[in-house]
């Protein structure tokens, strides 16, 4: 069984990045390392603040974009209900 996840990373002033991969640890290290002129490299969104983790790829894309829909203020309360300090939880992934 595959697993997929949908993720929020964010940068210092908690500009947001919603997305989904199957492959969380990959997926993080490409948002931080890998060079590129994407959006969350324009802005410096590397820290992983939230994730959720499907068993179903269909699931995971639908959470995504309900996740993208929902406006501003929804996103900081979901981040802020499982990690109000906004830590990094990869922060020591990569060490």
């Amino acid at each position: 069984m595959r697993t997929y996840f949908v993720y929020i990373l964010a940068s210092a002033t908690r500009r947001l990045y919603i997305g989904v991969t199957n492959d969380l640890l990959r997926r993080v290290w490409q948002h931080r390392f890998a060079p590129g002129t994407s959006f969350t490299h324009r802005y410096g969104i590397t820290r992983l603040v939230h994730y959720e983790v499907f068993g179903d790829i269909r699931t995971a894309i639908a959470r995504e974009k309900q996740l993208k829909a929902l406006h501003r203020p929804r996103k900081i309360r979901l981040v802020e209900r499982h990690n109000r300090d906004w830590l990094d939880v990869a922060a020591f992934w990569f060490n």
